[in-house]
């Protein structure tokens, strides 16, 4: 089997295991009439988990551009989201990039 052949099947493999995750979950969750408003509260934290777990390591171990990024990205995101949140950090760490650290 060659270099391309077994890419190719561990990435399908791992969407694969990505789509039966996130399917599972749903029927799991979609089967339940009364939620336990415990149970509710710990879905509703999920996002801001999944969130911290990765920004937090590539800010603290990333470069200045880095972090300034996401400090100009987190202004940006107290009057904006979405596209002008991505581009501001973004275009932030491009600028840096090219006239600080070249």
């Amino acid at each position: 089997m060659t270099a391309d052949m077994r890419m190719a099947l561990i990435i399908l493999a791992a969407g694969l295991a990505t789509y039966l995750t996130r399917v599972g979950g749903y029927l799991l969750v979609s089967n339940i009439k009364n939620m336990p408003p415990r149970l509710e509260t710990a879905l509703n934290a999920v996002p801001a988990a999944v969130l911290t777990t990765l920004v937090a390591p590539a800010f603290f171990d990333g470069g200045m551009d880095l972090k300034a990024a996401m400090l100009v990205a987190l202004l940006v995101g107290f009057r904006s989201h979405g596209i002008p949140l991505i581009i501001a950090g973004w275009g932030t760490a491009l600028l840096l990039r090219h006239f600080w650290l070249s």
